[in-house]
Parts: structure tokens; C-alpha cells; sequence
């Protein structure tokens, strides 16, 4: 999970671990979150859009790269991706824990247990 915002970060973890998820990270900066993309194993990742201002492009390219697939947290909405991803989907801030949920099982295929 890569996320800046500590009490996002939070909710989310608790959101998951109520699914028995296990949580990778959270990553809140760039660098580290670029290294897990390459590395970590992870059935789908959660990726907020800006990490202290600079946008989660290339770790959803790298994700994408990998096979891995990933959904963005955003209050941006769906204007969070960019024309070039159409297939790249967003999850919009605030969220229903639900929405999430059902989000990333859509993205998994159906299967979640590494996030």
C-alpha cells in the first residue's frame, strides 16, 4: 500500500485486516514505494495518486509491468488517471470500506490476500 496520509493509511490498514489481508508496507514516499513495486511480492496494490507531490505513475508502471494489478486511491476522482491508462482505475477519497473492498477484488480477479 502506498499512501501518505497517516490517518488514510490507517483506515485503510484496519479495512484490510478486517478482510485478513496482508498489508505491504505502507510506503509514503516515492523512492520506497518504487523499490517494493519491483521487488514485493503482492496479489494487487493500493496506490494514492500524489505522495506529497509527486504523482504514482511510475509505481502503477511498474506494477503494470510486473503483471501485478493496483487501484488508486484519489480525492481526484477519475480525473486522477491519465488519458493515456484508460484501463487504470480509481477508487475515489472519501470511500466506503465496501467500495474498496469490492474495488480490489474487482481488480485481483477476485482474489486478495497480499496488499
Amino acid at each position: 500500500m502506498v499512501e501518505d496520509e497517516m490517518m488514510v493509511s490507517l483506515l485503510v490498514e484496519e479495512i484490510l485486516a478486517d478482510q485478513k489481508c496482508v498489508v505491504v508496507g505502507p510506503f509514503d514516499r516515492i523512492e520506497g514505494a518504487l523499490k517494493a513495486a519491483r521487488m514485493e511480492r503482492v496479489d494487487v496494490a493500493i496506490l494514492d495518486v500524489n505522495l506529497a507531490g509527486v504523482m504514482s505513475y511510475p509505481i502503477a508502471d511498474i506494477l503494470a509491468g510486473r503483471g501485478i494489478p493496483f487501484l488508486f486511491l484519489s480525492g481526484y476522482g477519475d480525473s486522477a488517471i491519465p488519458t493515456a491508462h484508460p484501463d487504470w482505475r480509481v477508487c475515489s477519497k472519501p470511500f466506503k470500506s465496501m467500495d474498496l473492498i469490492s474495488k480490489l477484488l474487482e481488480r485481483a480477479g477476485g482474489v486478495a490476500s497480499r496488499v
